[in-house]
């Protein structure tokens, strides 16, 4: 389940191995401290979250915030501070691991806590295998030991005091700061945010080493764990589409970062650097992986776009559609590759020619679109405050009362003013059905347990929805929507505002 599961954990520092563009990073490339006390790199100035009350703090500052855009950018630079994202950007981001060391405990206070997942047990909602595993590792071998049924707390906290690893694989569904943690932040990847918490007992290791298909990002909750990083063995296994199976010790060799993470801290590794944390005999740790980009690469955009290139080539050039040679298989196929003949090369410029051709039939914005709506089928919906509920249709006041409705009628004129929820919830695809608009706003916190969710849009409102779109995140009245006449202004406003994708400057109903 790629909500839960795009993300495991761990990451390390020592003597640096070649990275796989072939760079050895330096110690100071891996490790980034907060600016302050020199020292052992533990004390720093204070951060953003910790100065406004830790990750409730700081998601209250950007829920005052109008673009969500902007949400999206500040959120990633307080997860990497003190180093900038476009640092990050170009010495990290799929290339090499990064470690920040920041001595604040309570940086990420109020994102997740043991306690919290306690009280998540107690709520009588969590399954073994579906929301929670229960893992150990010792002596080389990786166990799961998944009940069948409800994950009750006896039984959970008796796994624990014997030593296996908690792994909670969709925190975002049981807890509203996840939710909204997630949510801002998979507009800024483009791409699915996920993440799973991990609680480790005591001198023990929940996973066997291993690499993953996604950036990972392991924020140090509580406690502390001690993690070991290994570069790519081979260039196939840099940047990998799939996760690796279980490995030995003896498939490893030295780490190219080890290091103990407390509380606060952060460490990042991209997808195929093989990792594996176990805590130390003093303290237990929790840990949440936040995860992003898996099956996000160029190949994953060809898969979209080379077919559909050589459908349309199919209809519209007849180059394409002429037969093969009769006696082509007398001399093409593996045991004819050694072979010295005309007709071979003959037959291979051929090929090469048609498909350096297909580029040209290659409807790259169509395929764009379609791996746009993939991502928006992924999406969280999006965590809205209070006031934006006010201004939405999840706040309108319609109700039972007093023996008859109340309310009901949402009465949008030519003076509202409008604008979309979030930059980054609805896409426009062009289809056979016709014109469909997707959006996000009626997903599930539960990974694709909702069909994805769209409207089919009459080919005139195309350019209201565009206007919407470069107008964010500015209010515009209904009025000044592109479209023929004002009900139809009034009527698209209308439906845009009842499926939560349009907001309003005031409340529609003064309660």
């Amino acid at each position: 389940n790629p909500t839960q599961k795009p993300v495991r954990k761990q990451p390390g520092s020592s003597d640096p191995a070649p990275s796989p563009g072939g760079k050895r990073p330096s110690g100071s490339d891996l490790t980034q401290r907060p600016k302050g006390k020199r020292g052992d790199g533990r004390k720093g100035a204070p951060s953003p979250g910790a100065a406004e009350g830790g990750v409730l703090g700081l998601l209250r500052r950007l829920g005052r915030l109008e673009d969500s855009r902007r949400q999206a950018a500040e959120l990633f630079g307080w997860l990497l501070a003190p180093m900038s994202p476009r640092e990050f950007a170009e010495r990290h981001w799929e290339r090499a691991p990064l470690l920040v060391r920041r001595g604040q405990a309570g940086y990420y206070a109020g994102l997740f806590s043991t306690a919290e997942l306690d009280a998540i047990l107690r709520s009588g909602h969590v399954h073994f295998g579906t929301h929670l595993d229960v893992t150990s590792y010792a002596e080389g071998v990786r166990e799961t030991h998944n009940p069948a049924g409800r994950a009750l707390p006896a039984v959970v906290w008796d796994f624990y005091q014997n030593g296996c690893s908690l792994r909670l694989l969709c925190p975002q569904v049981f807890s509203d700061t996840v939710w909204q943690f997630l949510s801002i932040l998979q507009e800024h990847f483009g791409s699915m945010a996920g993440a799973n918490t991990y609680l480790t007992p005591p001198g023990t290791q929940g996973f066997a080493p291993h690499y993953d298909d996604i950036e990972a990002f392991v924020l140090q909750l509580e406690g502390k764990k001690h993690w070991r990083v290994y570069g790519p063995r081979t260039e196939a296994e840099a940047l990998p589409q799939f996760s690796s199976a279980n490995l030995t010790q003896a498939e490893l060799g030295e780490p190219m970062l080890e290091v103990v993470l407390e509380a606060g801290d952060l460490l990042y590794f991209p997808r195929g650097f093989i990792h594996q944390g176990d805590c130390l005999p003093d303290a237990h740790s929790l840990h949440i992986t936040v995860s992003s980009f898996q099956r996000n690469s160029w190949g994953d955009l060809l898969e979209k776009l080379l077919p559909a290139a050589l459908q349309m080539a199919l209809e519209e050039d007849v180059e394409y559609r002429q037969g093969l040679p009769m006696d082509y298989l007398g001399y093409m196929g593996v045991a004819h590759s050694d072979a010295i003949d005309t007709r071979r090369t003959a037959f291979v410029e051929k090929v090469q020619s048609l498909v350096k051709k297909l580029v040209t039939y290659a409807p790259i914005d169509a395929a764009v679109d379609q791996r746009a709506k993939s991502f928006l089928h992924d999406c969280l919906p999006p965590a809205l405050t209070q006031s934006e509920k006010a201004l939405s249709v999840y706040g309108f006041p319609a109700r039972w009362q007093d023996g008859g409705t109340r309310d009901v009628d949402i009465l949008i004129t030519k003076d509202t003013e409008v604008r979309l929820l979030r930059h980054g919830i609805v896409r426009l695809c062009n289809e056979e059905a016709g014109v469909m608009l997707y959006y996000t706003t009626e997903n599930s916190r539960v990974y694709h347990k909702e069909e994805p969710k769209s409207l089919e849009i009459d080919p005139e409102y195309t350019d209201s929805i565009e206007f919407l779109l470069s107008s964010y995140p500015n209010h515009v009245s209904v009025d000044s929507l592109p479209c023929e006449t004002l009900e139809d202004k009034i009527s698209l406003a209308t439906l845009l505002f009842e499926k939560g994708i349009l907001t309003t400057k005031k409340p529609l109903v003064q309660v």
